[in-house]
């Protein structure tokens, strides 16, 4: 399933992608990962390099060197290329190969043909119906990688024991920054599996004491349709300050000033276990279950109103009293 673009430019941004990441995507699908990281560092190359010589080199430099995908698709493959062609290259590394069986950790082609691609950022968006619900992939990625930040969407449950092993082993080189629950029809058309994105510090173990920030994104502001012949822009409509939840999320995520606080009661920070198996917003939800006067007080109106209408329907029952 291709990512949704609204997907893709929010885990981009949870990355930190910036001119000097390394960006790679071990299922690239159509690279829609990597045209939004290439648009994001040209876009902060463009901010900060004053020299115009210097600028231009750099950008030739994120296009050619700095970002690797592989896909094993050849349909999806040559989709890819041409998508990526046609949006400003950034072609140079995109790799007609399994991943996991033929990928060794090298640039592919050109001038670094064979050598290590020393990665900062990976995205993904998995195949579900490999190991671990995809997590294979994620193990993969992430022993390659000394240092940087992982950011991936997949199938919630994947967290809460379907990805293990592959999640356990994870915990033991890379630390897991944030859990969120992706609305559920965000593959609106295609599918209805509950997504997660997990966002990951890679190169360090994840410490039992450190916290995690688990937030309920279920309602992310947008509405959507299936309809197949119509614009992207009819089938996803932001009818509830969508923009302003987006950047909510990155805020709460990167630890920054929120402008809004639409998430304050969808937000947890806890701690997890080392197995792997309890990465899911609801696993950390605390449901009160404690009786309010309101409770109490809704009971007893909805009691009167139905003693009330059995007296207008003259069938009201004699009072039960005591021997």
């Amino acid at each position: 399933m291709l990512t949704p673009s609204e997907a893709v430019d929010l885990m981009v941004e949870l990355a930190q992608a910036n001119q000097d990441s390394f960006v790679w995507d071990y299922a690239a699908g159509s690279g829609a990962f990597l045209i939004s990281s290439m648009n994001k560092m040209i876009k902060d190359c463009r901010e900060k390099i004053t020299n115009p010589k210097d600028r231009e080199d750099k950008i030739i430099k994120i296009k050619n060197e700095q970002l690797l995908g592989i896909e094993k698709n050849t349909d999806i493959y040559l989709m890819g290329i041409l998508n990526m062609l046609l949006l400003g290259d950034g072609s140079a590394n995109f790799l007609h190969q399994n991943s996991l069986k033929d990928f060794k950790g090298n640039y592919g082609q050109g001038a670094k043909e064979g050598k290590p691609f020393n990665a900062t950022v990976f995205l993904l968006n998995p195949p579900y119906s490999v190991d671990g619900k995809g997590f294979i992939f994620v193990e993969r990625a992430l022993e390659r990688m000394t240092s940087g930040r992982a950011v991936v969407i997949i199938q919630e449950n994947a967290g809460s024991g379907n990805g293990y092993p592959y999640t356990k082993r994870i915990l033991e080189h890379s630390t897991l920054v944030a859990s969120i629950k992706m609305p559920l029809d965000l593959f609106v058309g295609k599918s209805s599996v509950q997504t997660a994105i997990y966002v990951f510090d890679v190169g360090e173990a994840h410490r039992k004491s450190k916290k995690v920030k688990f937030i309920d994104f279920s309602h992310d502001g947008y509405t959507r349709a299936a309809r197949k012949k119509a614009w992207a822009s009819t089938n996803l409509r932001d009818t509830d300050h969508a923009k302003e939840r987006y950047a909510e999320l990155v805020a709460l995520v990167l630890g920054d000033a929120c402008k809004t606080d639409f998430y304050k009661d969808c937000y947890i920070e806890d701690t997890i276990n080392t197995e792997g198996k309890d990465w899911t917003y609801a696993q950390h939800q605390q449901i009160d279950t404690t009786p309010k006067m309101g409770d109490f007080s809704g009971s007893v109106a909805e009691f009167l109103a139905y003693e009330v209408s059995l007296v207008l329907k003259g069938t009201e029952e004699k009072p039960f009293t005591h021997a």
